[in-house]
């Protein structure tokens, strides 16, 4: 058998091999807010624009800064760096609202900036680590890309009302 016929057969054993990773790849946006990064699954963003003018609500917490109309639909607003704890910051260039539905519940968010679609595998996915609070189940887990981490939010927690 000549060489070439080799490589193939070779080949082909590997792609038979169970030992062969097949993980799935799920498909994130990344953003940052404050210093660290961020995604959420592709298929809960219903959009994501730029900062437009939005009305305040009384008697909301801090980090809700009101509501904003898009196409006639009325959706809340929330400052994720409010909401994390970080202090405020003045909308820039690069600040958006980033859009997110779960269900029926539909809610925009202001981060900082966008990073990039991210392609990971699911192997790649950490759990969440223990120390973290368990009665806070926002992180669907710690992402590793070859350079960075990315901390995955969970739309369904993000979009709850707790106020």
């Amino acid at each position: 058998m000549n060489n070439k016929m080799q490589e193939i057969l070779e080949k082909q054993q590997e792609q038979k091999n169970p030992d062969t990773e097949t993980d799935d790849v799920v498909q994130l946006v990344g953003f940052i807010v404050g210093n660290e990064e961020f995604a959420v699954p592709i298929l809960s963003i219903q959009e994501i624009i730029k900062p437009i003018e939005y009305s305040r609500v009384p008697s909301t917490p801090n980090y809700v800064l009101g509501a904003f109309n898009m196409r006639g639909n009325v959706i809340p607003l929330i400052n994720l760096r409010l909401k994390f704890g970080l202090p405020g910051r003045k909308d820039d260039e690069e600040t958006r609202y980033i859009v997110i539905r779960d269900r029926e519940e539909v809610c925009g968010f202001v981060i900082d900036r966008l990073t990039e679609a991210v392609r990971i595998k699911e192997s790649d996915i950490d759990p969440t680590p223990e120390t973290f609070n368990e009665d806070v189940n926002l992180i669907y887990g710690i992402g590793k890309k070859s350079d960075r981490l990315l901390t995955i939010l969970r739309p369904a927690e993000l979009l709850k009302r707790t106020f």
